[in-house]
């Protein structure tokens, strides 16, 4: 795919000169793995912040519509589940399944069903009703309340959670039950997936005896299920939402975990014609001239020698200032500074009688409802 928008900038003095080439096809981003110092190579749609995550997040709701169960839903422990006998009221009710995977019934007494679907449980009760008290029983099997499915999802989506899920889902439908990406969501999905029994750790295999021939009755041998051994899978989320390629929508099982990793976001503001938040790649650094770019360059009253780079400590929450000479810097008199995410670059307006009146905390108070861009 080619590139949204590519921006050059000149400054000679107090003036602004930009080139701005654009591309068949906006919606494209690249999503380099390594660190790069080198210019960036793309910006975004002026006037359409975050063009691409609107996209993805269409294509996330989409998905979530078209989805379909991907097998019957099994029951587990704690599920809450109606179990309607036709014509025997007495023997009907609604009960939890225990944390063994068991349901006692009036009559039959314990039942182990953690594994089955409804319909199989369905006809599990039916046989051993005909074998002991009715001649041609009926049985309904509905789930009322599903608590033994959970898929975790957390990181930079817009709600994460724990959703409980039927049967075995895609990672765009999980996406979905999200409600997609939050702004800083960075360039990859991880799917952790512990250690289970076969079976998907629901119930392993039909047991031994008379409830192992009942389960073979019912048509379940042998649990279809996740794989058995622990991992982690890295998705990258351009490959899932631009290629078209099914193979990057992994399947998503019940206890299975979903982050979505965080991008880091360098912050423009001041004297500069695009103010806003600059979406970061994995593991990429850019550099004061570089967010400058992205910024469209410098207004003509902005005044250079007094630029600011507020650093803020992970672990402290303490905030640094470091003085940036721009007007240096664009002649190649001083070192280009690298940024780190979540820095913010200030340009302050030559007029301004007081630069960074108020300090640090009155700049990043500007940063409330910025614009974020994504490249």
């Amino acid at each position: 795919m080619k590139h949204g928008v590519v921006v050059f900038f000149l400054i000679c003095g107090g003036g602004t000169g930009t080139l701005a080439q654009e591309a068949p096809s906006p919606e494209s981003r690249v999503s380099p793995s390594t660190p790069q110092t080198a210019a960036p190579r793309a910006a975004p749609v002026p006037g359409a912040p975050d063009a691409t995550l609107q996209d993805w997040n269409q294509q996330i709701a989409a998905a979530g519509q078209a989805g379909s169960l991907a097998e019957d839903y099994r029951i587990g422990p704690e599920d809450l589940i109606d179990v309607a006998v036709f014509q025997v009221p007495e023997m009907s009710g609604t009960v939890r399944v225990s944390a063994g995977g068991e349901i006692s019934l009036p009559l039959l007494g314990v039942v182990q069903v953690a594994g089955l679907t409804p319909g199989g449980l369905e006809l599990l009760l039916q046989d051993a009703l005909r074998l002991t008290y009715l001649n041609d029983p009926h049985v309904g099997v509905f789930i009322r309340e599903m608590h033994s499915h959970p898929v975790s999802v957390f990181g930079a989506v817009n709600k994460p959670g724990v959703f409980q899920v039927s049967g075995t889902k895609t990672l765009l439908e999980i996406l979905a039950l999200s409600e997609g990406l939050a702004q800083d969501a960075g360039d990859s999905v991880l799917i952790m997936r512990s250690a289970r029994a076969p079976g998907g750790g629901q119930a392993g295999s039909a047991p031994a005896g008379a409830a192992g021939a009942e389960w073979q009755e019912a048509g379940v041998s042998s649990l279809p299920g996740p794989p058995t051994e622990a991992g982690t899978t890295k998705v990258n989320l351009k490959d899932l939402l631009e290629s078209g390629n099914p193979r990057y929508n992994v399947p998503v099982y019940p206890l299975d975990t979903v982050t979505v990793t965080r991008a880091g976001i360098v912050y423009v503001i001041g004297d500069v014609h695009r103010p806003g938040g600059f979406v970061l790649k994995t593991n990429e650094n850019i550099s004061v001239l570089q967010a400058l770019a992205l910024a469209e360059g410098l207004l003509s009253t902005s005044k250079k020698n007094a630029a600011r780079i507020i650093r803020t400590d992970k672990a402290s929450g303490q905030r640094t200032e470091i003085a940036v000479d721009l007007g240096q810097i664009l002649g190649g008199k001083a070192t280009d500074p690298i940024l780190q995410p979540n820095d913010v670059l200030f340009v302050p307006n030559s007029t301004a009688r007081s630069i960074l009146k108020g300090g640090a905390q009155t700049v990043l108070s500007t940063l409330s409802g910025i614009l974020i861009w994504r490249r």
